[in-house]
């Protein structure tokens, strides 16, 4: 019989914010940004808190952080699929301002409301990320939050329900899954894929660990009412 891995923390990363690219350059894709998007590896034992890692970082602090979003969560495999398709190697671990480079996880494997008991600390996924302009504009791929949306290979967010000290290179326990339809993958196809299933989306919108802004975005859905992604995906990497 194969034993299966347990999901496995590799790397801690944090960031602070910092300002990149050029006032007035002529391509939007050049022009000065702030973005805490720029993660470094965290060796020691660090504090994680109801709102993110202790030190870390986040540029947009409307959409995003926040106890609904205080930890970002991508599996390492993805990125060997990341150089194959955007033709470099400069992307790799921390690529995508993840807090945590996991293995033996993905969107197929993890589902919302999974808790799990992480070092000191007890964590609970709580949504897929929405991706946004932000890695387009550091790997200057225009269209780079659509290929991560098509694909599926979006990472997730987890709640902090209990705070405590973390640190990398660590199994993490299953401690219970109460939602265990609602994988990531499950839940990305209902946003993104199958908008007109209104079914699934009803459905999806009551599951009670969603965040409250999926929920929010799909009880819109319900009422007729579809959001545009248009400024999340392209902001103002386009003019």
């Amino acid at each position: 019989m194969e034993l299966k891995e347990e999901p496995f923390v590799h790397q801690l990363l944090t960031g602070k914010v910092r300002t990149l690219g050029t006032p007035d350059a002529k391509d939007p894709m050049d022009r000065e940004w702030e973005t805490g998007i720029c993660k470094a590896p965290v060796e020691e034992q660090i504090w994680l808190s109801e709102t993110g890692l202790l030190g870390d970082e986040v540029g947009d602090k409307v959409k995003h952080g926040g106890p609904e979003k205080a930890v970002f969560a991508y599996p390492i495999k993805h990125y060997t699929y990341w150089q194959e398709d955007l033709e470099t190697d400069t992307i790799n671990i921390g690529g995508f301002g993840e807090n945590l480079a996991v293995l033996e996880m993905d969107e197929y494997s993890v589902c919302i409301g999974d808790t799990y008991q992480f070092g000191d600390a007890v964590i609970q996924v709580s949504q897929p990320r929405q991706p946004c302009w932000r890695p387009a504009r550091r790997f200057r791929t225009k269209d780079l939050a659509l290929r991560i949306q098509q694909t599926g290979k979006t990472g997730w967010y987890f709640r902090v329900l209990k705070e405590g000290y973390v640190i990398s290179r660590i199994d993490i326990e299953l401690l219970e899954r109460p939602c265990p339809e609602w994988t990531i993958a499950a839940a990305n196809e209902v946003m993104h894929v199958h908008k007109d299933d209104l079914n699934a989306a009803s459905e999806l919108a009551s599951c009670k660990c969603l965040a409250k802004n999926w929920r929010e975005t799909l009880q819109k859905r319900l009422r007729g009412r579809e959001s545009k992604i248009e400024r999340r995906v392209f902001g103002p990497n386009e003019e």
